[in-house]
C-alpha cells in the first residue's frame, strides 16, 4: 500500500495533482473504519498541504531581494543610487564594476531591497546583468531624458536584450523605466519617450528576429518581443513595464533635494 501510495504522489501537475491520489486512497481506507476520522484526517492535511505550498511560494519570493539599476552610461544610475541610499548629492563618475547596498523600502512592513548599481558602459552591461539577473525582485533601467534623442537607438538595444532576458526568468521581476534628469529644459516626457521607445523596438524586430539567440536552452524567452504581425507596444509584454520621470540630481542645483519619490514609491509597492 505504501509504494503504490508514494508511486500515486510521484504523477499529476501541481500540488493538487500530485496529492489527490493518495487523499483518494486514504479516504477510501478510513471510510471502512470510521467516517468522523476521516473527514478530521482529509482536513487536517489539506491545510498542512496549503502551509507548505504557501511557505515555498513565499520562501522562493523573498530570496528575490535585489533591484538593479540598469542603463547607459551617464544615464544617472549611481546618483540615483546614493540618492536613494542616502538622500544627497555626490559627484559620481563611469564605474567598471557592480555596486551594491541594503534600501531600506518606505513602507509599513519595513522591509529591506538590495540595490545593486551595474555598470552601464557596452562592454560590461550585458556580463553584469547576467550575473545577477536571477535574483532580481525589480530592475529600473534609467533612460537619460535629456539626451535621449540622440541615444534611442542604443537605449532600445540594450533594453529590447534585457526584456528578453527578464521574460525568459522563472519569475519575471517587477519592470520599470525610470525616464531620469527631468530638471533639465530638453528632457523628453516619460509618454515621448514610451512612443519612440515602442517605435525602435518594433524595428529592432526586424532585424533581430532572423538573428541567432543568445539565450539558452533552458529559456522560456519569446524569440522576439511582441506579437508577431502587430506593431510593438509594451502592453502586449507577459510582464509589465510602467514607466515614471524622476530627477536625481534635482531641480535647484547640487544641493536641492532630488525628484525621486514617484521611484521611491513604486519601490515601496514591490517591496
Amino acid at each position: 500500500m505504501a509504494s503504490a501510495d508514494s508511486r500515486r504522489m510521484g504523477n499529476g501537475g501541481g500540488v493538487g495533482g500530485d496529492f489527490q491520489p493518495y487523499l483518494d486512497s486514504l479516504r477510501q481506507e478510513l471510510q471502512q473504519r470510521d467516517p468522523t476520522l476521516l473527514s478530521v484526517v482529509v482536513a487536517l492535511l489539506a491545510v498542512l498541504l496549503s502551509l507548505v505550498f504557501w511557505k515555498f511560494i513565499r520562501s522562493r519570493r523573498s530570496s528575490q531581494r535585489a533591484v538593479l539599476l540598469v542603463g547607459l552610461c551617464d544615464s544617472g544610475k549611481t546618483l540615483l543610487f546614493v540618492r536613494l541610499l542616502t538622500g544627497l548629492y555626490r559627484d559620481t563618475q563611469t564605474s567598471i564594476t557592480d555596486s551594491s547596498a541594503a534600501y531600506k523600502v518606505n513602507n509599513n512592513r519595513g522591509t529591506n531591497l538590495t540595490l545593486i548599481d551595474l555598470p552601464g558602459h557596452e562592454s560590461l552591461r550585458l556580463q553584469f546583468l547576467e550575473r545577477f539577473k536571477a535574483s532580481a525582485r525589480a530592475i529600473v533601467f534609467v533612460v537619460d531624458s535629456a539626451a535621449f534623442q540622440r541615444e534611442v537607438k542604443d537605449v532600445a538595444e540594450f533594453l529590447y536584450q534585457v526584456l528578453l532576458d527578464s521574460i525568459g526568468l522563472k519569475n519575471a521581476p517587477s519592470f520599470l523605466i525610470a525616464c531620469n534628469k527631468q530638471d533639465i529644459t530638453m528632457a523628453k516626457s516619460a509618454k515621448v519617450i514610451q512612443q519612440q521607445l515602442e517605435k525602435e523596438i518594433n524595428t529592432l524586430r526586424v532585424t533581430r528576429s532572423a538573428a541567432p539567440s543568445t539565450l539558452d536552452s533552458s529559456s522560456t524567452a519569446p524569440a522576439q518581443l511582441g506579437k508577431k504581425g502587430k506593431e510593438f507596444e509594451f502592453s502586449q509584454l507577459p510582464l509589465k513595464v510602467e514607466f515614471l520621470e524622476c530627477s536625481a540630481k534635482g531641480g535647484r542645483g547640487d544641493a536641492g533635494s532630488a525628484d525621486i519619490q514617484d521611484l521611491e514609491k513604486w519601490l515601496a509597492k514591490i517591496a
